[in-house]
């Protein structure tokens, strides 16, 4: 479980688009069970505001729409309301912006090493991480 680093999202393979937002929905519907995500890469979500996650949930929504999938809207809808019943377990507003510490350059680095590795290994096809390359490329060196 992971959340992708906020600026690979409009990039990410067909297959890592899907399974980020059914991530998304597995890690609002934990916190509202179990107060917590419970996994080491996610539980940090609760560290930021909780406008940064629903931020975050809505590009990827939009991505996954512009890309042509049908979002279930009474799993959106689900999820926003889980969302907004949890709010309090999420850290106070700031104004840093979203994901501030966490979504920065090394963290953009360990994901794309990450999607190379899928890539390496023929788990995301060709075309698909050369759209990845030609964008990021230049961190990969």
């Amino acid at each position: 479980m992971r959340l992708w680093h906020i600026d690979l999202v409009p990039y990410l393979p067909k297959l890592q688009l899907l399974s980020q937002y059914r991530e998304l929905v597995a890690i609002i519907k934990r916190i509202d069970k179990q107060g917590t995500p419970n996994h080491i890469l996610v539980n940090k979500v609760l560290d930021y505001e909780v406008a940064d996650f629903r931020y975050y949930s809505t590009l990827v929504v939009n991505c996954l729409k512009k890309r042509g999938y049908k979002i279930n809207e009474k799993t959106w809808e689900n999820f926003n309301e889980l969302l907004t019943n949890n709010c309090y377990r999420f850290a106070l507003p700031t104004t840093k912006g979203i994901f501030y510490d966490w979504h920065n350059e090394r963290y953009l680095k360990q994901c794309l090493f990450n999607l190379q590795e899928k890539a390496d290994n023929n788990g995301i096809p060709k075309d698909e991480w050369k759209v990845i390359e030609d964008k990021f490329g230049y961190l990969l060196k």
